[in-house]
């Protein structure tokens, strides 16, 4: 065909390919960009062999002519290279998760499919500027940013838009982007309800299958339906009846608006880990006031009263945290007492 014509035919792997290409803006995206066009190359390396034996195309991947076992080794070391390269990235991220554990911070992804208004919502949540337009793919990386919600910090990361049958090519090649989901408290799952209820059912189906895939399920989840901005209220309504036993714990929202965003943040809040308050007292040394003056930035502190040469503090954190404090509390002589 694509002699026939003098056009190239691809496929639709290649055509998404090629859109992530043009959007990529970063050193990873390119990289899994990179690593999935590889893995395409192989599994099509006898067919365009045999034809540049014919040919019809002089050459592939500017390597010239290769025999099968030649050409798999070159892109295999190449794949191989890229590996190395994303792995060093996916360590990186893994030690940033640890020390956001340390800090006591609870993580959530935003999710959905692309063109859903994640960006927005993001830059809503935030108060970020990352970029949003009506192109596809517009977030190929990860970006994290602080969010306050109800007294209490989380990390809200923004992360590549799915699509209808994401190649399992594509999502293993973006898996080290994607595993920010695989981590996270909390899934935001965004939907566009602006759409026809066809489209918006079609697309949810393929966001819900598509956290599946990469093992997210036991995750909880929180669906904004966004831009009701662009709807009447009966159609709002009406929106929210079919999808009420489809998306998991809706709310209408307008990200761009800011409609709904505190009513959405008190939905987030109730399905993350539950805090507990609890209490400690302690003498009064340069080492307590340094410990004190660090659960300041990391937990919801309430009280803090000075008797004699002692202090009791009073705050509130989820289980895991509370329970690092403790250990602090008990190294440095003190008592620590929690309840749920």
């Amino acid at each position: 065909m694509a002699k026939a014509t003098g056009v190239e035919a691809i496929d639709r792997f290649q055509l998404i390919l090629e859109i992530f290409a043009r959007r990529a803006s970063t050193y990873e995206a390119n990289l899994q960009i990179q690593l999935a066009k590889l893995r395409y190359e192989l599994s099509r390396a006898k067919e365009r062999v045999r034809l540049a034996r014919m040919e019809e195309q002089p050459g592939f991947m500017g390597l010239g002519k290769y025999e099968v076992d030649p050409y798999y080794e070159t892109v295999r070391r190449r794949i191989s290279s890229i590996h190395d390269k994303l792995r060093k990235k996916q360590e990186k991220r893994r030690l940033h998760r640890i020390r956001r554990v340390e800090l006591g911070f609870s993580s959530i992804s935003l999710a959905g499919y692309t063109n859903a208004g994640k960006s927005s919502l993001f830059n809503m949540l935030a108060e970020e500027m990352v970029p949003v337009d009506s192109s596809l793919f517009t977030t190929l990386s990860t970006t994290t940013r602080a969010v306050r919600l109800s007294k209490r910090d989380v990390l809200l990361t923004d992360t590549v838009g799915f699509i209808d049958r994401l190649p399992l090519k594509l999502i293993q090649a973006f898996r080290s982007t994607l595993e920010e989901t695989i981590f996270s408290d909390l899934i935001l799952l965004v939907v566009d309800v602006s759409e026809s209820d066809e489209d918006i059912e079609r697309k949810l189906s393929s966001c819900l299958d598509t956290i599946q895939k990469i093992g997210a399920t036991r995750i909880p989840i929180v669906t904004a339906l966004n831009k009701i901005d662009l709807l009447r209220e009966d159609e709002i309504q009406s929106k929210a009846e079919v999808l009420r036993n489809a998306a998991p714990n809706p709310v209408p929202i307008s990200a761009l608006h800011g409609t709904n965003i505190d009513l959405l943040k008190q939905e987030m809040v109730g399905h993350l880990e539950g805090y507990i308050q609890a209490s400690f007292s302690l003498p009064i040394t340069d080492e307590t006031m340094s410990l004190v003056s660090w659960l300041f930035g990391r937990a919801d502190v309430h009280d803090v009263k000075y008797e004699g040469d002692s202090m009791k503090v009073v705050f509130e954190s989820v289980p895991w945290f509370a329970d690092k404090v403790r250990g602090r509390i008990e190294q440095l002589g003190g008592t620590f007492n929690s309840s749920g």
